[in-house]
């Protein structure tokens, strides 16, 4: 951990950013170098003005990582400089990549393979189901699913990646020792041990909104390709979808009800350009992955290949995308409560049929 002392000093000296660092290192060769430097010799380094340099002067001496190396021993966390032949390669090379990344977890060779899949937290019960589902699909085939761990969608991607035993990695806009929301603690702790959960931000570091757009940044620049799925018309994952497009990188979107302000920015993705996405091939063709695995079409009727009881049938074609209260589905089926309630149960066994608070219930996709 010694040879990372001085780059963990780097991190946490303000308005040092990742182009300035890289400066620095390519006119001085280490960050070593750089925290002994004269005045004079840093003012020699192209766009290195004298508010910065008077920065890196005065902070080299105050700033303390006693108690960053214990935390980083206590979590196993890993540092990786983007000297380093291990730095994920798809990230080095867009525009801004950065110069550190702090890592709870582990990033493999695999990952090169990644698509991130972004929306709001806001999200309906149908873009959960859906981002869950293409996350699981794609993750069967060999691909890393990155996302933010935020509410709604990040969270059903990342769900979604576990669920089918695939990698995926969680990019932070706080330190990698804050958990943020405080609900995904579980979350967290399976990802790290699925995939990575990374950052560029010294730990400790608060999850304050200006983290987010840089955090958006590497959550393109580690993927192939950005789906985004529901997202409002001002939406960080619409400015993750900028990020991709600056850096060459595919973009897709999830079509949505027109009428929800949710889907107001993807349907507008989609007139600009975006790839329509209904299943996961779509995807993989796109992104020319298609050999990676074997993912075939759903057909429609594939529910009905399961073995299903007339009242089985009855329920499931009354139930759709969107949530029936237990109620209302007595009424329609004109069954009694009891026996809607035990067909129920079979369906959720069968993994036909999900169950919602409030006894609401809704169709698998």
């Amino acid at each position: 951990m010694s040879s990372y002392r001085e780059w963990i000093i780097l991190s946490k000296i303000p308005h040092l950013g990742p182009k300035r660092c890289r400066q620095l290192m390519e006119y001085f060769g280490s960050p070593k170098k750089v925290l002994s430097a004269s005045s004079s010799s840093l003012l020699r380094v192209p766009e290195m003005g004298e508010k910065i340099v008077s920065s890196i002067i005065q902070e080299r001496e105050r700033i303390e990582i006693k108690e960053d190396l214990k935390t980083i021993d206590r979590l196993g966390i890993h540092l990786i400089s983007f000297q380093d032949d291990k730095y994920p390669q798809n990230l080095l090379h867009t525009f801004n990549p950065p110069s550190l990344l702090y890592i709870r977890g582990s990033l493999k060779e695999e990952d090169k393979d990644a698509v991130a899949m972004v929306g709001t937290r806001r999200a309906t019960t149908y873009g959960k189901m859906m981002v869950r589902k293409l996350a699981r699909d794609l993750a069967k085939e060999g691909l890393t699913i990155v996302s933010g761990m935020a509410r709604g969608v990040d969270t059903a991607a990342h769900l979604g990646a576990l669920e089918a035993g695939g990698r995926t990695i969680a990019v932070l806009g706080c330190g990698v020792d804050v958990v943020y929301p405080l609900e995904n603690r579980r979350l967290m702790a399976e990802i790290i041990e699925s995939g990575a959960v990374i950052s560029e931000f010294p730990l400790g570091t608060s999850p304050e909104g200006g983290n987010f757009p840089r955090r958006n940044r590497i959550i393109s620049g580690l993927s192939k390709g950005v789906v985004v799925v529901e997202a409002p018309l001002r939406s960080g994952a619409l400015i993750t979808a900028d990020f991709a497009l600056e850096e060459g990188r595919e973009v897709f979107a999830v079509p949505g009800n027109i009428n929800s302000p949710y889907s107001q920015g993807t349907n507008r993705l989609i007139k600009q350009g975006a790839k329509l996405v209904e299943d996961a091939q779509d995807i993989l063709e796109e992104l020319d992955l298609s050999l990676l695995g074997q993912i075939s079409r759903p057909e429609k009727s594939a529910q009905r290949k399961l073995s299903l009881s007339f009242e089985e049938e009855k329920i499931l074609d009354l139930l759709g995308e969107e949530p029936l209260h237990i109620d209302l589905l007595v009424q329609e089926s004109s069954l009694p409560a009891s026996r809607v309630a035990e067909v129920l149960m079979r369906l959720e066994i069968k993994g036909l049929v999900r169950q919602l608070a409030g006894q609401q219930f809704l169709k698998e996709i």
